[in-house]
């Protein structure tokens, strides 16, 4: 008997210590998602500032967002253009990243840190790819005659 209410009373406070955390990880909500947001602009300005691709893929976003909008026949066909393009930015972000990261830790030549940033760059070719695979599909589509 005694070990059950132990281990009740163990529950209990369990319980009641995860709620008061609740609490204050939902009252301190407001703050982290401020000082959250202003850390990822403070990354979008730097790679605006610092990478000549991010600043071509963003002014490229002017361009294929709104065409994007309008091209796309359904819902679907807005999301899939919209999707593919918003990948090659955030695959181009963490390539930057990756390059940055790897610059810091040393400036010296060195075949795993070519191998990395390599690697990164073949992710954007990738994410590059697989947006123009599915604007030409997309885009193919528009021209094909409508069943029915």
């Amino acid at each position: 008997m005694r070990y059950r209410l132990s281990r009740l009373t163990g529950v209990a406070a369990g319980c009641l210590f995860g709620a008061m955390q609740l609490w204050t990880d939902l009252r301190q909500l407001p703050a982290r998602l401020r000082r959250a947001t202003r850390y990822s602009l403070q990354g979008l300005a730097a790679a605006w500032r610092g990478q000549q691709a991010v600043r071509l893929e963003l002014l490229a976003s002017l361009v294929l967002v709104p065409a994007a909008c309008l091209l796309g026949r359904s819902g679907s066909q807005r999301a899939l253009l919209l999707g593919s393009w918003l990948l090659v930015v955030i695959v181009e972000l963490l390539n930057s990243a990756i390059e940055t990261a790897v610059d810091r830790i040393s400036t010296e030549r060195h075949e795993l840190a070519g191998r990395a940033k390599d690697l990164a760059a073949a992710a954007v070719l990738v994410a590059l790819w697989l947006a123009l695979a599915v604007w030409a599909v997309v885009l193919l589509d528009r021209g094909a005659p409508t069943p029915g």
